[in-house]
């Protein structure tokens, strides 16, 4: 599935990564094997942190998410999601926001468990500068694409 969004301001960009993570948790949290990873591509500037932090307090992260550019990623738990259909407790435990712009190749971030991450049905895995890494995403990984258009506008398009 594709959905397309044209935001006019940080807000409007805001409020859809938090309507998109509601969509993902309601949609994707009973299904599943591993971890639920969102990658996110775009260029410098376009957007991909401020959606992160959007996206991350839908999530009720309580810290603010900053983007963890120099130490790689942050983990952070995960209270009181709402439950899932038929009343069950979420699955969704752990939310690692990744920022790979400073790496030079995979090899690093499986280096640092990767793959023990991504397999975690408890994880919900946010991959900025997701381009850097896209061999080793999981083919099941929803990939958001932000492009700056003008001024404050963003096309941000979503495949799941």
């Amino acid at each position: 599935m594709q959905k397309s969004f044209i935001s006019h301001n940080q807000e409007e960009t805001e409020n859809f990564a938090k309507e998109l993570a509601s969509d993902i948790l309601s949609e994707k949290n009973s299904a599943g094997q591993g971890a639920i990873v969102v990658a996110l591509f775009g260029d410098l500037g376009a957007g991909k942190t401020t959606f992160a932090r959007a996206f991350a307090e839908a999530l009720g992260v309580k810290e603010k998410a900053k983007s963890p550019t120099f130490i790689i990623f942050r983990k952070s738990r995960i209270k009181n999601l709402p439950a899932g259909e038929a009343g069950q407790e979420s699955r969704i435990k752990n939310f690692y926001h990744f920022d790979v712009y400073r790496i030079h190749n995979e090899k690093e971030i499986l280096n640092l468990g990767w793959e023990e991450i991504i397999s975690n049905p408890q994880n919900i895995v946010l991959v900025e500068w997701a381009e850097k890494i896209e061999k080793i995403l999981p083919d099941s990984a929803i990939r958001i694409e932000i492009k700056h258009l003008k001024d404050n506008e963003r096309e941000i398009a979503v495949n799941f």
